[in-house]
């Protein structure tokens, strides 16, 4: 576990205190926009000759390192969210070019006869798209109080192994050809574990430092909404009820069949129900339906 008084230059050199790689630790902090040169310097004073948290920071790195995480009210939310969207630039502007760069190489060795490696490659293609979008999704919902789901995504880089492992043609009489295409797709290989190392990462601290974090700072938003608002205009009868389903999870569809409303009726109860409390979002919601006795945490999935 490091802490603000080591030095910086033990953290980015380190010298692996874990199973973590030592280029990983320094991933990290990359991502937190840390320049080289840090000298002798506490971890504390590069953190504020940067404008970066320090508590922020080591939450991130001792997570990664330990597996371990217990929750501080002190984490910079917004630090946090930066970080994340620093690795998602990672992953789609370097990463994820870099590992098709080299398998159209290999391609490129394979002969144009052999239609296998083009699809293994439209194949990696959906896989690099369906991590766009929900990369996108996290973007543009501001890392919103929910758990990550990345089952699906890893099941298909599994499925992109093995269709490399099991199935991509190889020559019986080995040339220095065919050498140099197995030597790029064993690099391919290699990057797609050290990828899915990095995203099951990246995953774990959204769910178990980010989430927590949004939740606790919904919370207090939503307190002091109600300190500073104590007229705010009551809920109707419908809108608690279309509220209760909003709380499930349900989809405005779902919500319309289950309450034998339009959709276009649910959206605009939706509407109202945000505007009467001032709360935006699912999270905030459902702490005040929790709060407000509308809902227990029994009716309430958490998964």
């Amino acid at each position: 576990m490091y802490r603000p008084t080591d030095k910086m230059s033990d953290l980015m050199g380190a010298s692996s205190k874990s199973a973590l790689a030592d280029n990983q630790v320094l991933q990290l902090v990359q991502r937190f926009g840390i320049p080289f040169g840090v000298g002798d310097k506490s971890i504390d004073t590069v953190c504020r000759e940067n404008d970066v948290d320090c508590t922020t920071l080591l939450a991130v790195v001792n997570f990664a390192i330990t597996g371990e995480y217990q929750y501080t009210p002190a984490i910079d939310v917004s630090t946090l969210r930066q970080y994340l969207e620093n690795a998602h630039t990672y992953f789609m502007d370097f990463q994820l070019p870099r590992i098709r760069q080299m398998l159209l190489e290999a391609i490129n060795l394979a002969g144009a006869d052999n239609k296998v490696p083009l699809l293994i490659v439209r194949f990696y293609d959906e896989y690099v798209e369906e991590i766009r979008a929900h990369i996108q999704h996290e973007n543009e919902c501001a890392f919103e109080y929910h758990a990550t789901d990345d089952k699906h995504i890893a099941a298909k880089a599994i499925e992109l192994k093995k269709l490399i492992i099991k199935y991509y043609p190889h020559n019986e009489k080995p040339t220095i050809q065919s050498q140099e295409q197995t030597r790029l797709l064993y690099a391919v290989l290699h990057d797609i574990y050290h990828f899915e190392n990095e995203l099951a990462l990246h995953c774990a601290i959204e769910d178990e430092i980010m989430l927590p974090a949004l939740a606790k700072k919904e919370q207090l938003s939503h307190t002091t909404n109600i300190e500073v608002n104590n007229e705010q205009e009551e809920l109707s009868s419908r809108e608690i009820d279309v509220l209760i389903q909003i709380v499930k999870g349900l989809s405005n569809k779902e919500i319309a069949d289950a309450l034998c409303l339009s959709t276009h009726t649910v959206m605009s109860h939706r509407k109202n129900i945000v505007r009467k409390l001032n709360i935006h979002s699912t999270a905030g919601l459902t702490i005040y339906a929790i709060v407000n006795g509308i809902v227990n945490l029994d009716n309430i999935d958490m998964v």
